[in-house]
């Protein structure tokens, strides 16, 4: 692997949702990622956060499966798990018997609700922790039921991005204390940390309660999406009022809109014009009547338009993995960049290679094989 995390360790205990998209994220920029998968399986290709990743199949619920995930441990940078507060313990697995054996180890804890408060040992979704910190309430028309934005906020934004910067953190501040942490990362916590600028608004007085009555909830009509004439949208989003007045130019609005583009009195009756305008043309005549211009228009493209869209291609933001469409490694760097991501090796792959690699013995790995340790 390449990359500016080359040399770095970590283990990945195998789950759902953010902490695999971490462990990937950080494999893309050249760690290199053990995951420790519950049994072994046939490789799937489709199976994105597993790329570049190599994966240990264990019996943990017998005391060898959970040395041999000690060893692994103990040569590693970082831990990260995703399950509930307690788990972990209970495999024998928690922080305290890891720190003992490693010292220097950053273990880092993935949750929706967190390792403590009333709510920690509850199920829930990115739904639901969205619901709970007030994010979700703005998301969606004004007279219907919020709309849950895919699981980007909570699960990916709130969760993965949170758990990265708070493992990454904490190996800067190993480098002065020597020892490492645990990181509690949970979502709870994450998608209010990214809501700054609309609780600014709402200090300000400035952000209504009601959707679609906001600069960015869809209430401006300069910041939505409109449907074209053949039935497809077009991304509208001119918030300065230079960019503003090109849009008004170039779509034939009235110039007088300038004047009071800011003013949400005037909202309701303009969102139904723009409407009736950007329904007046195909989105290829829109796009062509914006192209090169800073109006910030852009068209709204399909999973099946976006590798083939000319900005997309020239940066290779999609590339193909044994013909599976994927984001390519981000971000870039000048000096370290990242190699092609691998395939996903199929679950248990690795695990005679990295039990030799810690030591074991041909010998030491048949015996666990005998006693039911690999899976």
């Amino acid at each position: 692997m390449s990359g500016p995390l080359q040399g770095l360790k970590l283990v990945e205990m195998a789950g759902l949702g953010p902490c695999p998209l971490a462990g990937q994220l950080l494999a893309d920029l050249g760690a290199e990622v053990i995951v420790i998968d519950r049994k072994s399986r046939k490789a799937d290709p489709t199976d994105i956060n597993s790329r570049s990743k190599r994966s240990v199949a264990l019996n943990l619920k017998h005391p060898e499966g959970v040395a041999a995930a000690l060893r692994i441990i103990e040569a590693a940078d970082i831990l990260i798990e995703g399950f509930r507060p307690g788990v972990m313990e209970k495999l024998g697995l928690g922080p305290e018997v890891c720190h003992a054996r490693n010292p220097g180890l950053i273990y880092g804890r993935m949750t929706g609700w967190g390792q403590e408060g009333p709510l920690s040992q509850t199920a829930g979704h990115d739904i639901n922790y969205l619901a709970l910190t007030g994010a979700l309430s703005t998301i969606g028309l004004r007279d219907a039921p919020p709309v849950p934005p895919l699981n980007l906020v909570a699960d990916y934004a709130g969760g993965t991005m949170f758990l990265l910067l708070g493992v990454l953190a904490a190996v800067i501040e190993r480098q002065s204390s020597g020892t490492g942490q645990v990181v509690d990362a949970a979502m709870v916590d994450g998608v209010p940390a990214l809501m700054g600028l609309i609780h600014m608004f709402l200090a300000r007085g400035q952000w209504a309660q009601a959707r679609e009555s906001n600069l960015l909830d869809g209430g401006a009509p300069f910041y939505r999406c409109y449907r074209t004439a053949d039935d497809q949208f077009i991304a509208v989003g001119p918030l300065e009022p230079q960019f503003f007045a090109i849009l008004v130019e170039k779509a034939g609005l009235p110039a007088a809109h300038r004047d009071d583009q800011n003013d949400p009195r005037t909202w309701d009756d303009r969102r139904a014009e723009y409407a009736a305008v950007f329904a007046s043309r195909t989105r290829t005549e829109w796009e062509a009547i914006f192209a090169g211009t800073d109006a910030c228009v852009a068209p709204v493209l399909g999973w099946d338009e976006v590798e083939a869209h000319p900005h997309n291609a020239a940066r290779g933001n999609f590339i193909r993995v044994d013909n599976v469409l994927q984001a390519a490694a981000a971000p870039r760097f000048s000096k370290t960049d990242c190699a092609i991501p691998t395939p996903p090796e199929a679950p248990g792959t690795s695990t005679r290679a990295v039990l030799a690699g810690l030591g074991y013995s041909d010998e030491d790995i048949a015996a666990l094989a005998e006693k039911g340790v690999l899976v």
